[in-house]
């Protein structure tokens, strides 16, 4: 089994919220039905509207949403009918191939049908929010000195300076789709809706400076020791899960 994150642009007429609603409403089907499986979406809808300054951007205009799923290949001769499935529903997508890391699973708020309001039955979002990082690594280190820093020292960091309940790291295998932008990575890490708006709660120190600011200093020295942050997309979403469908 191989692993795909595709990222999903919407187009300029339509709002994030309308085309997250139409991705919902049919994507995670078609891409079942079309031989993925273990389908997520990503979503930037209203609930995570709140998080908009935590947004690092590099693509513009930026992807509104991401989806995950898995596939026995991810060569593209297999993948013609998931590739027209993303089409059909997107102003554009771009697709890579990555090796799955889950650091910590969530299993203290799985994710569970009707938790977001409004939604039909079928939908099952998960507890919290999401953040979906596509990170690049920087270019004056090599790729074997990035990933080692990243699943080393960094792992550490991120695992004891946040309250973080899902992480898990996708390393980029290669591209899959002409003109994919060149990213190292995917990341996501799922918290409390309060860490949207509230530092403290992100970084596991309520009523804690101290300790926010030793979490907060470990957190940038880490990254920026190979990621280079001109080139990351850094998206609040909402986590759906559609494990269920197959």
């Amino acid at each position: 089994m191989e692993k795909v994150i595709a990222a999903l642009w919407a187009p300029p007429h339509q709002s994030r919220e309308d085309f997250g609603a139409a991705l919902l409403a049919t994507l995670p089907q078609a891409l079942v039905a079309a031989g993925a499986s273990r389908v997520r979406l990503n979503l930037r809808d209203g609930t995570v509207a709140p998080g908009e300054a935590l947004v690092q951007q590099w693509q513009a205009p930026q992807q509104a949403a991401v989806v995950q799923f898995w596939m026995p290949s991810a060569n593209a001769r297999f993948r013609g009918d998931v590739d027209a499935a993303l089409a059909a529903r997107s102003a554009w997508f771009a697709a890579w191939l990555v090796c799955e890391s889950e650091i910590i699973p969530n299993t203290a708020h799985p994710c569970s049908t009707n938790v977001s309001p409004g939604k039909h039955e079928s939908t099952r979002r998960t507890w919290g929010w999401s953040q979906a990082s596509f990170i690049t690594f920087r270019s004056d280190i090599t790729r074997e000195v990035a990933v080692a820093h990243w699943h080393s020292h960094h792992t550490r960091v991120a695992i004891e300076t946040q309250a973080n309940f899902e992480y898990v790291q996708n390393l980029i295998v290669r591209p899959l789709t002409e003109g994919a932008p060149a990213y190292s990575a995917f990341v996501e890490e799922c918290f409390p809706l309060d860490a949207l708006e509230q530092p403290e709660v992100f970084f596991d120190a309520v009523r804690n400076p101290a300790k926010f600011k030793a979490n907060l200093d470990a957190m940038m020295d880490s990254c920026h020791a190979f990621l280079d942050f001109s080139r990351n997309d850094i998206i609040p979403t909402s986590q759906f899960d559609f494990a269920h469908l197959g």
